[in-house]
This record gives structure tokens, C-alpha cells and sequence, in this order.
């Protein structure tokens, strides 16, 4: 050794002495990490660490993964079996593949992988640090889902904005009305719709009396990013470089909205002021802001916040609750276009329910059990989130009879158990009859369907998606006749990401399918 480095030393004049020095630091240090990952796939053959494929040192198995990771993951599951252990950079991912495991997850030790958090870059952005209640941890995310809970999505709070959701889907429905003949976006005009819903329930007014039109581009390239892989999550000493400008175009989604919200808030602390007792709508009902802000300014620890908590929760709702519903009426009409049989027995009912002299009102929804079913069938075959969010254990735990080490990066790969022959004969088969018997729905509690995840980490959003999502596809399906354009480019494939979306929009034709046309008015 003291051989090598004398020649070393001696070689070329001619070579720069930086560089010398750069290559003499590298090499012991590229030897040692050749070491370390030679040492970890030995360990991990003799522990009990999730089986899983050999990676390179350094970038592990990153140089090997493709686009759609949900598909690839499930293939991966094939070979390592139904839970398996990847490297990727310098963390350990473990991917959870079975029923059987998920329930070890999401119930037998939901409070350990409910606690522990650990944000890439661009959702701690996006969450103002992880204030929101997807990224906070322990006792401050208990606080703020009670709170969500409690003021947006109760029972009561539901059924008191029902004049939003009715008012916003009649207006839709009128829109749609002057474009017959015409090809309309369904994403489109699904998020317009929602988002208007939304923000009337957060802040009083629809999204017209703030957010620009440039709104709908600037979440979806929020949701891009999200679901965007990122080598400084991977490779944390590469952060400061931001080599993929991930950060830097995160920065400027968050810097549109960020000023919305404060001049959302700044409005609302200006009517307050003249009040005395705050803003509060003509039925005496306060929106989720006028409620976020009077507990500002409480001294009660467990309740109080700051202005970035506040805009951290409105993020949550405005995001999430926009765009997956929109994505999954996108999902729903693609299915039913394709499935002709399927538009006959959906309109059927329709008929049967409401008849064709008549709307849609949310007190027919709970009678619609085919429509219903076609939408459990969708949100099987195209689960929003393909693998959920990422959990990661507060502390070391088995899983089955693997260890997963603390902090440990954990999937749940729902769209592999929503595709395995074992929970659904005929997995690939779109066939709404799987949900017309026995009792289903969104809550995790039968393994099998796990669209919004299981266990307290579960989206807190639920009964207002369900809502939204029911109430527009039964208004333009039974409202309207709908036809693909003849020159359409038909297609169900999906676009990997945070949300999965349909690769090519879906655009379709409405024509008129009421006699009266006074009721498309109303």
C-alpha cells in the first residue's frame, strides 16, 4: 500500500496537484462505499430484511427502475414474493404487495407507521414544511384532522353546503347544455365544478372571486412534481445542487398559490375587524377559515394556530380534493364510453330513479346501486393513488416475519392488490357486478379495496369526494347522451404519478337526452 501511493505522488509532473488531491480522497472513498454495499446485500441475505433485487453502489437499484413504478412493482412482487426490500440511493424502500401484510401495516401497527413521516422535498415545499395534515406528525396531526373532521367534512357540514354542490352541478349541467355537438374536456369541467364547490365551503365564495383561470395548469404541475422522481430525495447530499430543478419549480407553484391564500386571509382579518362577532354567512354558518381563524388567536395549545398551519390546510383541501375527483370522473366516463352495456344499465337506473322529467337532487344518490358499483369498479381498476403515500415506521418492527428498520421508506402497492386474481377473479375485466353484493365502501376495512388507503393515515377527505363524485356522473349521465369523436384516438392507458392519471384526456360529445329543455335551465 505505502508502495501504491509513493508512485502515486511521483507520476506526471504535468498532473494537477487539485486534481491528484481530488482522485486520492475519491478512490479510498469509492472503495469504502463499494464495501459498505457489498456488506449490506450480504447482511440482508443472512437477517431478516425483505428479499429484494441487487442494486450498484451508491445509487442502488435507481439506474433500474422504469416510469410506471406501480406496474413495475408488481412484477417485482412475482419474483421477491408479497413484501419486498429495494434500495434506492441511500434509503431503503420496502414495498408492500398482499392483503395479509397490509393489515400488519395499516391496523396490527398503524400507530407506528401513522407517526412517522418522512417528506421528499417537493411536499415539504408544497406543505409549508410539513404543517398540513399529510405530513405532520404525532399529536399535531391528531389535532388538525379532528379539526378537518369537525368543520368540513361532518355529517352536518356536508349537508349544510349541500346549496354549493347543488348550485355548481346545475351550472355545469347548463354549460354543458351550450356546447351539444360540441367536444368538451370531462377533466375540465369536473374540476371547474369541484373547485368551485371547494372553495365555497373554505372561504364563502366560489374560486371566480380569487383564483385566475391559470389555476387548474399551476395544480397540475403541483401534482407533476409530487409524483415526480427526485434524486436529491434519493441522494440527500445532493439537495443543495437541486439538479432537476424540482425545488426551484415548486417554488413558484407555491409562490401563485401562497398569495392567493393571503389575500384570501388578509381580506377576511379586514372584515373581521369591522365585525364584531366575525364573518358568518346569511345562515349563520361559518366557513372553514372564519373557524381556522378565530382558533389563531386561542391560548389553547392543543387548538391554536398560525397563518401556515391555516394555509397549509387549505392547500390539503383545495389539492386533494380537486383533482382526484376530477381525475376519477375523467376514469368513470372513460370506462362507461368504452363499456356500451355498462351506459345502458347506469342510464336505465337513471330512468328508474328519476325519470326522465326530472334532475338529479343528492337525495336520489344512496338509491343508485349499479352507478355506485360502476364507480367501486373504477376506483379498483384505476386507484388514484397507485401506492398510496409513503409511510415510514417511528421505530424498528416486523412485518410478517421481515424487519423493517426504523424510518425505513414503506409502500402499500394498491393497485397490485386491486389486480391480483386472488382478491378478484378476472382482475383486468371491468365488471361493476363485483360490488352489488356484499357490503362495500371507502373506510379500509376490507383489505381487498383500499382506494383512499386504510388506518388512521386514511384520507379524511372521503364523504365529500363521494359526494361530488356520485352527484356530476349521475347528472351528465343522465342529462346527456354522450359519443366519442369518430376521429378519437380511444385509449385507457394511465400516466404513473402521485395521482394516476389517463394518459390522453378524455374528450366526449354530449347531445340532449331530456325532452324538456326547460330542466337543463333551472
Amino acid at each position: 500500500m505505502i508502495t501504491y501511493w509513493s508512485w502515486w505522488w511521483e507520476v506526471d509532473s504535468e498532473l494537477d496537484k487539485l486534481a491528484r488531491i481530488i482522485l486520492t480522497i475519491s478512490v479510498p472513498a469509492l472503495v469504502f462505499l463499494w464495501y459498505k454495499w457489498i456488506l449490506f446485500y450480504t447482511k440482508r441475505g443472512g437477517t431478516s430484511l425483505p428479499p429484494g433485487p441487487y442494486g450498484l453502489p451508491i445509487v442502488g437499484y435507481l439506474p433500474f427502475l422504469g416510469s410506471n413504478l406501480h406496474e413495475i412493482f408488481t412484477e417485482m412482487a412475482h419474483k421477491y414474493g408479497p413484501i419486498f426490500s429495494i434500495q434506492l440511493g441511500s434509503k431503503l424502500h420496502v414495498v408492500v404487495n398482499s392483503t395479509d401484510l397490509v393489515k400488519g401495516v395499516a391496523h396490527d401497527m398503524d400507530q407506528t407507521f401513522a407517526n412517522g413521516r418522512n417528506a421528499p422535498i417537493t411536499s415539504s415545499l408544497i406543505s409549508y414544511g410539513g404543517s398540513d395534515i399529510v405530513w405532520s406528525n404525532n399529536k399535531k396531526w391528531r389535532n388538525l384532522r379532528k379539526l378537518l373532521a369537525s368543520h368540513v367534512m361532518s355529517n352536518t357540514n356536508l349537508n349544510a353546503s349541500q346549496s354549493f354542490r347543488t348550485h355548481e352541478v346545475r351550472k355545469t349541467v347548463n354549460e354543458v347544455y351550450t356546447k351539444i355537438g360540441q367536444s368538451v374536456d370531462i377533466n375540465e369541467i369536473a374540476f371547474n365544478t369541484e373547485l368551485n364547490v371547494v372553495t365555497s365551503m373554505l372561504w364563502g365564495c366560489s374560486k371566480s372571486n380569487y383564483i385566475g383561470d391559470g389555476f387548474r395548469e399551476v395544480e397540475f404541475k403541483i401534482i407533476e412534481l409530487l409524483g415526480a422522481p427526485n434524486i436529491s430525495d434519493f441522494l440527500p447530499w445532493l439537495a443543495r445542487f437541486d439538479l432537476q430543478k424540482r425545488r426551484r419549480d415548486m417554488e413558484r407553484q407555491l409562490e401563485y398559490v401562497d398569495q392567493i391564500f393571503e389575500n384570501i386571509i388578509e381580506n377576511r382579518i379586514k372584515d373581521n375587524s369591522s365585525k364584531l362577532d366575525g364573518a358568518v354567512e346569511e345562515d349563520g354558518r361559518k366557513d372553514f377559515l372564519q373557524i381556522l381563524l378565530e382558533l389563531k388567536d386561542q391560548k389553547d395549545i392543543d387548538t391554536s394556530f398560525d397563518i401556515i398551519p391555516i394555509k397549509a390546510l387549505l392547500m390539503d383541501v383545495l389539492v386533494a380534493a380537486t383533482d382526484t375527483t376530477s381525475t376519477m370522473v375523467e376514469w368513470v366516463m372513460a370506462e362507461i364510453l368504452n363499456n356500451p352495456s355498462v351506459m345502458k344499465k347506469v342510464q336505465d337506473e337513471l330512468n328508474e330513479v328519476i325519470g326522465m322529467n326530472n334532475i338529479v337532487e343528492e337525495s336520489h344518490l344512496h338509491k343508485l346501486r349499479y352507478l355506485d358499483a360502476v364507480i367501486k369498479e373504477t376506483f379498483r381498476l384505476h386507484p388514484p393513488l397507485p401506492l398510496l403515500l409513503q409511510r415510514c415506521p417511528a421505530e424498528s418492527c416486523k412485518v410478517g416475519v421481515y424487519t423493517i428498520p426504523k424510518n425505513t421508506i414503506v409502500y402499500i402497492n394498491v393497485w397490485a392488490i386491486h389486480h391480483d386474481p386472488n382478491n378478484w377473479p378476472n382482475p383486468l375485466e371491468f365488471k361493476p357486478e363485483r360490488f352489488l353484493n356484499g357490503k362495500w365502501d371507502y373506510n379500509g376495512n376490507n383489505l381487498k379495496f383500499l382506494p383512499f388507503g386504510s388506518g388512521r393515515r386514511i384520507c379524511p377527505g372521503i364523504s365529500l369526494g363521494d359526494k361530488m363524485l356520485m352527484y356530476m356522473l349521475a347528472s351528465l349521465l343522465h342529462s346527456f347522451e354522450w359519443n366519442l369523436p369518430k376521429d378519437d384516438d380511444f385509449e385507457l392507458c394511465d400516466e404513473f404519478g402521485l395521482v394516476t392519471k389517463k394518459r390522453k384526456p378524455l374528450v366526449a360529445t354530449p347531445s340532449q337526452r331530456l325532452s324538456d329543455a326547460t330542466l337543463y335551465l333551472r
